[in-house]
């Protein structure tokens, strides 16, 4: 959000000009970082790591589930932030609620039940091995 104010000539003092800005509407910027999951994915012989920044919330608040070669986390975010002036007069608030989620499909089937997370410091880290593949049988016609 931008917000434009237009150059008044005619204001040329400078207490009108101070009295003037200080009953403008103050414009905060959005965090729009707040509900955004950044992942990293990466591949090794047997399996795939999967790290999601998720910072703030609770592990019991946290799912995910595998379907095939399909990983979705869940999680719900409850974030508070709070500024304090003289007085404690509430001069900021910031607090976003919701619920966040991100799919993706890997290369191979995980292995679920092999499969292990880990949750420290606000990242989450998903252990997936890959499920190993079945040899193909080739019939003898008759």
């Amino acid at each position: 959000m931008t917000t434009l104010r237009l150059l008044d000539p005619s204001l040329s003092d400078s207490f009108d000009t101070a009295l003037r800005r200080f009953f403008l509407p103050v414009a905060f910027e959005p965090d729009t970082q707040a509900l955004k999951m950044r992942i990293d994915v990466s591949e090794k012989d047997n399996n795939y790591v999967v790290k999601a920044d998720i910072p703030g919330v609770k592990k019991d608040d946290i799912n995910v589930r595998i379907d095939g070669n399909v990983v979705q986390i869940d999680a719900e975010i409850k974030e508070e932030k709070e500024t304090r002036g003289n007085g404690d007069k509430l001069l900021r608030s910031e607090r976003y609620y919701g619920n966040i989620s991100r799919t993706f499909s890997l290369a191979q089937d995980v292995n679920d039940e092999m499969a292990q997370a880990k949750y420290a410091d606000g990242v989450l880290t998903l252990e997936l091995p890959k499920k190993t593949a079945v040899a193909s049988r080739k019939l003898t016609v008759h």
